[in-house]
């Protein structure tokens, strides 16, 4: 892959973006309403409708097939696979789960062995139409682009965002949470995200984007401090990556690593989930990109850092237990969500502007919106913003560039490093 330096990267990926129609965002507060106890669910989806990339295992060798529907006739439901430049198909078993309060299914099928860089072609059952895709690149040398964001929901600035996220041709996309509002009780707000994702994230070249998530207070029946079987629709759709926990890693090569946290709505932010964290970031210490993300801003941008709520919903309990071990452990960049604005934080260590420490991005406005708080009033914010929008990310060798796109595509804010933040400095 030929490498794009700065110049070609705003040339090449921000371009056709005025295609996308600007909307007016609104400035009112978007609360998700309390769904009916029980709700009618569509029944005659094809795979079609629902089917999106995800991935449990490395994503250079490895994708995770999933789609929601009816039990498809025969006993036996599989996922054939080719390479792009090959002639022999793969055949994949599919395995078939509950999707809870309704009669529909969560189809799976592992995809494993594949080759990096690569792109493929997928078939499911013995429907005559087939998908593409393509695998993560094998080296961190080779430049790659992911879009992340949080906060979405179903709404038409979400469908908006989605469109144009797709535009940039993403390796795979990254909600930290607050994916569809479905509040752990609403089936029909679950399946209303994946359809709208499967329906838009497909990126021009006609490619599915694989979908990476992190869970949020509206995927769980109270928001915080509850337990797994509160985050009802959440784990039936990503407990392949979650098996274990709410909270994991997720490796790329030997190139990048996600580590995905859970901000105190289905395990604690502390005790045992910081004791893994340490551990994680330790291990991935010398990655050359290294990521963390989680739904509850350690800095926000909209709520009070302190109040009432004391660690739920403020951040100060990924302050007291987090940010210490992404300083000490060298994290590149935590993305952050759940105020629904943009933000860009200094690099901080203890709360404060540090050449070496971390930077938090985000604050999740991919489909719900609030007016920021000033840089004047919170010292540790960069630079804010009050309208929807998503963050494209370009990775080439050890320079990262994060460029905040607006829903109408102006471009909001840019930042990038190069080199790998020192671990463990002063």
């Amino acid at each position: 892959m030929t490498p794009l330096n700065r110049r070609a990267f705003f040339g090449a990926s921000l371009g056709g973006l005025a295609a996308v129609a600007d909307h007016s965002p609104s400035r009112a507060v978007d609360v998700a309403p309390a769904p009916r106890a029980v709700e009618a669910v569509p029944t005659d989806l094809a795979p079609a409708d629902t089917l999106f990339l995800t991935w449990r295992g490395d994503p250079t060798t490895t994708v995770t097939v999933q789609w929601v529907g009816p039990e498809l006739p025969g006993a036996e439901v599989s996922v054939k696979l080719l390479a792009k430049t090959a002639t022999d198909w793969k055949t994949t078993p599919v395995a078939a789960r509950p999707f809870p309060r309704t009669d529909l299914k969560v189809h799976r099928a592992e995809l494993t062995g594949l080759t990096p860089g690569t792109e493929y072609v997928l078939q499911v059952g013995k429907g005559p139409k087939t998908y593409r895709f393509r695998t993560m690149p094998a080296k961190a040398t080779d430049t790659f682009t992911f879009v992340s964001g949080g906060d979405c929901g179903v709404n038409a600035h979400a469908v908006a965002n989605n469109i144009l996220a797709a535009k940039q041709e993403p390796h795979f996309a990254l909600i930290g949470g607050d994916l569809g509002y479905d509040n752990g009780i609403s089936p029909k707000t679950a399946l209303g995200f994946v359809q709208n994702y499967a329906k838009h994230m497909v990126d021009p070249k006609g490619r599915l984007i694989p979908l990476v998530t992190c869970i949020g207070n509206h995927e769980v029946k109270g928001g915080y401090g509850k337990g797994r079987e509160d985050a009802t629709y959440f784990f039936p759709l990503f407990d392949g990556l979650y098996r274990d926990a709410s909270y994991a890693a997720l490796d790329f090569g030997d190139y990048l690593s996600l580590v995905l946290l859970d901000s105190g709505h289905a395990a604690p932010i502390g005790g045992a989930q910081a004791a893994w964290l340490g551990g994680a970031l330790r291990e991935r210490a010398e990655r050359p990109h290294l990521v963390a993300v989680n739904h509850v801003p350690a800095y926000p941008s909209y709520r009070a850092p302190t109040g009432v709520l004391g660690k739920f919903g403020t951040g100060e309990g990924n302050r007291t237990h987090w940010c210490p071990l992404f300083e000490a452990h060298g994290v590149d960049a935590v993305l952050e969500h759940h105020d629904h604005t943009f933000k860009r934080t200094h690099p901080l260590k203890g709360g404060v502007k540090d050449r070496y420490g971390v930077p938090y991005l985000g604050d999740g406005s991919w489909g719900k919106l609030r007016t920021p708080n000033a840089p004047e009033k919170r010292p540790y914010l960069a630079a804010v913003g009050d309208a929807y929008h998503f963050t494209v990310h370009k990775l080439e060798g050890e320079q990262r560039y994060h460029v905040a796109l607006e829903e109408g595509g102006r471009v909001a804010d840019v930042f990038a490093t190069t080199g790998k933040r020192p671990a463990k400095r002063g």
